[in-house]
């Protein structure tokens, strides 16, 4: 059975301003939906699922559509703050979003075959999605997982630290622990992740997750029973989220599912600022000077 991607497109895009999701990167007006949506394409996925919000799915479905009809099947579901089971409502004055894993059970509904995740702003790379679906025409278990890990110095940036969660796995490859790492950057040739007082240096191969995550479809129930309790716990509160990866750190404690880490190569990149425009669009045209992308996309 072939793999769904599931792409999560709903966010705000408030630290970018205006939907970053469709910015125009590559040079016929591509967005890096484009360039995720091909890789899965060449490696083989046959469907895409888009999350995203009703007010602005006409002009998404608008942009891509035409792009990718006859091409791959797609979906779109709505990802809405009052989407909640029977017996719970939002409380008064929230607006924010209940977050990823509330986002990834949109898609309940229309995945019943093994599915991977990414976000919708960042590139993830042509091998990442080939790995993903070898990893799934391979494992057989139902509650085996997967988590592609970067190299961490193939998602650094030129402009600063980032925040990484930096895997931990055990003899089998499989994921044991993710630890955040709030503040890792350069220092000349070297990487160092920051603390208060200290730094410690890093070698830059170390595996961080990027979400980029396949799943088989009995996730869904469990993420679905994960959001129940914390709806008992925090659904009164203001800001709480709702994190998918939080849910497989509890399944993998608990030992009722693993998680493979998949070693790769390719780059990760993102547009996080609008300052990151540039640097993506230039990175983006030398992968077409390579010849791994048409410069033509669709």
């Amino acid at each position: 059975m072939k793999p769904t991607l599931l792409i999560l497109a709903a966010g705000m895009g408030s630290r970018y301003g205006g939907l970053k999701q469709m910015d125009e990167l590559g040079p016929n007006g591509e967005s890096i939906i484009d360039y995720s949506v091909y890789d899965a394409i060449q490696s083989g996925f046959d469907k895409v699922v888009f999350v995203i919000r009703e007010d602005f799915a006409d002009v998404f479905k608008e942009r891509f559509e035409p792009r990718l009809a006859g091409k791959i099947k797609t979906e779109y579901v709505y990802q809405d703050l009052k989407d909640l089971p029977e017996g719970y409502s939002v409380p008064e004055g929230r607006e924010k979003p209940w977050g990823t894993g509330h986002a990834i059970l949109m898609a309940k509904d229309v995945i019943n075959e093994p599915f991977a995740i990414i976000n919708a702003d960042d590139f993830y790379g042509r091998e990442a999605y080939q790995q993903v679906f070898d990893f799934v025409g391979e494992s057989k278990d139902e509650n085996e997982y997967a988590m592609v890990g970067y190299r961490l110095d193939n998602t650094l940036s030129e402009h600063g630290t980032v925040s990484r969660g930096v895997c931990e796995t055990n003899a089998d490859g499989n994921l044991v622990n993710i630890v955040e790492r709030t503040k890792i950057g350069y220092e000349g040739e070297k990487i160092f992740f920051y603390e208060e007082e200290s730094k410690t240096e890093l070698t830059g191969s170390e595996a961080v997750s990027m979400n980029f995550w396949a799943f088989k479809p009995n996730y869904f129930k469990k993420l679905e029973d994960a959001f129940l309790d914390f709806l008992k716990e925090k659904g009164q509160e203001m800001k709480s989220e709702f994190y998918f990866n939080a849910v497989v750190d509890q399944l993998i404690k608990k030992g009722v599912a693993s998680t493979k880490v998949i070693r790769t190569d390719s780059k990760w990149f993102g547009v996080t600022y609008k300052e990151d425009k540039p640097l993506v669009q230039k990175k983006i045209d030398e992968l077409i000077a390579n010849g791994i992308y048409p410069e033509k996309l669709w």
